[in-house]
C-alpha cells in the first residue's frame, strides 16, 4: 500500500507543477504579446501549442511515475510517431503552415491592421491584414477582395509593409 501512496503523492506534485507551468507560460506569452502589441488570436494559437507540449511532457512523467515498462512505452510512442510522421509527410503543408505561424508570431513585423504588399511577380496582392491564424493570413486588398494566404507562403514571399 505504501507504493501507491508514494505514486499518488508524486502524481499530485506533477499536477501542481503542470498547473504552475501553464500559468507561467501564459503569463510570459501575454507579457511578450503586450510588449510587441500582438493580437489575441495569435496569442491563442501559440498558447495552445505550448499547452500541448506541457501536457505531453506531464503525461510522459505520469507514465514513468506509475511504473509502465519503459521498453513497451518506447515501442508504443515510436509507433505513434511513425504514424504521425507519415500523416504529416502526406500533408506537409499543414505542418509547415503551423510552424510558419509560430515564426510569424515571434519574429515577423507583420501585425493585424498593417497595410502590406506581397512581393510576387505574378500577382499584385496589396491590402490590409485582417487576421493571422494558425494556418492562414487573411487580408483585404485595395480592390476590396478578401484573400487568404497560407502562412508558409508569407514566409517564402517577401512582404513590404506600407505606411
Amino acid at each position: 500500500m505504501l507504493k501507491f501512496e508514494q505514486e499518488i503523492l508524486l502524481t499530485a506534485v506533477l499536477f501542481v507543477i503542470t498547473i504552475v507551468s501553464i500559468l507561467v507560460v501564459k503569463w510570459l506569452l501575454k507579457k511578450f504579446s503586450r510588449l510587441k502589441a500582438m493580437d489575441a488570436n495569435r496569442i491563442k494559437v501559440v498558447l495552445n501549442l505550448n499547452y500541448l507540449l506541457i501536457y505531453l511532457v506531464a503525461i510522459v512523467f505520469l507514465i514513468a511515475i506509475w511504473g509502465v515498462d519503459l521498453k513497451q512505452f518506447t515501442v508504443f510512442i515510436s509507433s505513434i510517431l511513425a504514424v504521425l510522421g507519415v500523416g504529416f509527410f502526406a500533408q506537409w503543408s499543414i505542418l509547415s503552415n503551423l510552424t510558419s505561424s509560430v515564426i510569424l508570431f515571434f519574429n515577423h513585423p507583420v501585425r493585424i491592421g498593417d497595410k502590406i504588399k506581397v512581393l510576387d511577380k505574378d500577382f499584385d496582392w496589396t491590402g490590409e491584414v485582417t487576421n493571422i491564424t494558425g494556418f492562414y493570413l487573411f487580408m483585404t486588398t485595395t480592390a476590396g477582395e478578401k484573400i487568404t494566404l497560407p502562412t508558409s507562403l508569407v514566409m517564402q514571399k517577401g512582404i513590404q509593409i506600407l505606411d
